[in-house]
This record gives structure tokens, sequence and C-alpha cells, in this order.
């Protein structure tokens, strides 16, 4: 069966560093036998599309700009607006699934915005991270005719954790026990 990956991509700004980043990361899972498909929020996609396509897949990739150490508000409006299975939330797209993160800065100076995110994943949704996470600097991109392109290095380290990231989905979509941990609250 093949595993099917979404990219959610938090950039206000469509086909920019953190497109670039997660595409990368995709093709890396489309190497090891994944499908992908990528949402840009900046299309304004709507909120029930965005749900459904997280259900639908069977790992969420969120890339997004880092913006004061944390994640862009569009990748925060789409988890204020996602239901975790408790309280009477009718629907838990992101319960058990396998999910990994992709952030950009101009500099390294934000990389810990990755664990940030991890944890809201990890504890409030109950989701399987990836770990470490993925966390590119304004010098891990080249400018190729205007469109953000990674350098050959940091291509290679996402596309590995792409590979990664298809086996890992695999294994978590084989794991009921995985699949049926709560949030912690």
């Amino acid at each position: 069966m093949t595993i099917t990956l979404l990219g959610v991509v938090g950039s206000p700004s469509p086909g920019g560093r953190s497109f670039a980043a997660a595409r990368a990361l995709l093709d890396g899972a489309a190497a090891a036998g994944a499908t992908a498909d990528v949402l840009e929020l900046a299309d304004r996609p709507d909120p029930e599309a965005i749900q459904r396509a997280i259900e639908d897949a069977d790992g969420i990739v969120f890339a997004t700009p880092t913006y004061r150490a944390r994640s862009s508000s569009l990748v925060k409006g789409v988890l204020e607006n996602t239901g975790r299975g408790v309280a009477g939330d009718t629907r838990a797209p992101l319960l058990g699934k396998a999910t990994a993160i992709v952030h950009t800065g101009a500099t390294a100076h934000h990389f810990l915005a990755v664990d940030d995110l991890r944890d809201v994943l990890g504890g409030f949704f109950a989701a399987q991270v990836l770990s470490p996470g993925l966390y590119f600097e304004g010098a891990d991109y080249v400018d190729a005719d205007g469109i953000p392109t990674l350098t050959d290095r940091a291509r290679e380290l996402a596309e590995a954790h792409g590979r990664a990231f298809a086996e890992f989905t695999a294994a978590v979509r084989a794991a009921p026990a995985v699949r049926a941990l709560r949030p912690l609250l």
C-alpha cells in the first residue's frame, strides 16, 4: 500500500523558502515510494479542505517560516482549527498521525522553534513526530532566477529526512497501539 504524504506550507508568500524545503523533503519521500502533495496556506484554501486533506494523508509535513522563534500564524491557525478528539471534538485528524517539521529562518538563531512545534504536535495532538526536525537558514539557499533553491548540502539533508519520513510514516501506520495513544489532556 502506498504511503500518502501532505506538505502543509505556512508561509504567507507562495513558492518561497518553506515551500522549497518542504518540496525537497517530499521529493526524498517520493524516491522512497511515497506519494506527496503540497498545500500552500498562502493560497487561502478552505479550512474544511485543509482538515480533510490532513485526515486523508498518512503523514503530514509542516513547513513554516520562523517568526520570533515560533511557527507562522498560518500554521498556528490551522492547528487552532484542528480537533484533538477530546472534550467533545468530533474529529482528530492528527491523532496518531506521522508528522515532520521544517522551519526556515534568516539565521540559525531561532532553530529551537522546531522544538516548540514538536511539543504542540506530540503533546497536544498526540501526533508522532519525526525527530530531530529540520531548520534551514538563509545560507542554505541560493537564488535561482528569483526562485529560492536549497544548496546541494541542504537539499541532500532534506531528501534524507524525506526518505526517513516515508519509512517512519509506514511504521506508524502499521502500529495500531501507537496510533491509539491520546493527547496528554
